[in-house]
């Protein structure tokens, strides 16, 4: 029987659907339709064979079946008017590329009038152009010719000053001898002279050979305000002495003290006060 509800069919007798539940008492009242639901039996005069009952040839659905009426050789899918691409290589479009502006030619940059206009160019003095840079070069001041010449006082004074600086170096290094020694004062004729005294004399002319060529000063020359310098006309009060220039001074200076101090007396009543040794080095001292 058929079960109204499901429409499941089953060949058993019941009172409900073996597949929904369905009541059969509801549709008592309902005209009995089990004859049209009932399948048909075969009478023998079927054909044999899976689908017999399916006409292939007269289906209008199925191509692949069609009759004879189809050309054996055209192709049972027939493809499209455009095929298209597969998605994974479908791109869009390149965009046409944009025209570029066309550059026109600018027109030539207006130069100024200074640019061509002959200017009168001032010649400068070669000599003066080379004293300017060497005094920026130095950060010195421009030579001046007007040195004023120290005074008879004022030599005396750092002589003085540097006379009992280097007399009280030389009386502690012969000091300091006699007790590396184990002598006494009154022993100090045994010690070799000519040695001691040669070193004291390289002691005290080290001293004003260095000073000079370093700064042009002593420490008695400092005291007293004075300087030497090269007595070379041009120079300044800051040039420097050369280092040959003051071993000369220095190495003189002994020339100058050997004749009992002789060789100072032009520095004392000379007009350009230039001593001995001043005159062999070629120097001068003025005031600082």
């Amino acid at each position: 029987m058929k079960c109204p509800k499901c429409q499941y069919i089953s060949f058993d007798s019941g009172d409900r659907c073996r597949n929904c539940g369905y009541d059969f008492s509801l549709v008592a009242d309902a005209p009995d339709n089990t004859a049209d639901t009932d399948l048909p039996i075969q009478t023998g005069t079927e054909a044999l064979g899976p689908l017999t009952d399916l006409s292939l040839n007269d289906t209008p659905n199925l191509p692949l079946f069609a009759g004879g009426t189809r050309d054996p050789d055209a192709p049972l899918v027939a493809p499209g008017a455009a095929p298209r691409a597969p998605l994974a290589v479908r791109r869009a479009a390149p965009a046409p590329p944009r025209p570029r502006p066309r550059r026109e030619s600018l027109p030539a940059e207006p130069r100024l009038a200074l640019d061509t206009a002959d200017l009168p160019v001032v010649p400068v003095p070669a000599a003066a152009a080379e004293e300017e840079e060497e005094a920026e070069h130095r950060h010195e001041p421009a030579p001046d010719n007007s040195l004023s010449i120290a005074g008879a006082g004022a030599r005396m004074a750092g002589g003085v000053v540097d006379f009992l600086l280097l007399g009280g170096i030389d009386i502690a290094v012969v000091y300091f001898t006699l007790r590396i020694c184990d002598l006494t004062f009154a022993q100090t004729l045994t010690l070799p002279l000519a040695p001691l005294i040669l070193f004291l004399v390289l002691l005290d002319g080290g001293y004003l050979a260095a000073f000079v060529a370093a700064s042009g000063q002593t420490i008695g020359k400092m005291a007293a305000g004075t300087r030497v310098v090269s007595a070379d006309p041009g120079v300044s009060v800051h040039d420097r002495v050369s280092f040959e220039q003051a071993a000369l001074r220095a190495a003189a200076s002994l020339i100058s003290v050997l004749p009992l101090g002789l060789g100072f007396l032009p520095a004392l009543l000379g007009r350009e006060r230039r001593a001995l040794h001043d005159r062999l080095a070629d120097t001068r001292v003025v005031k600082a």
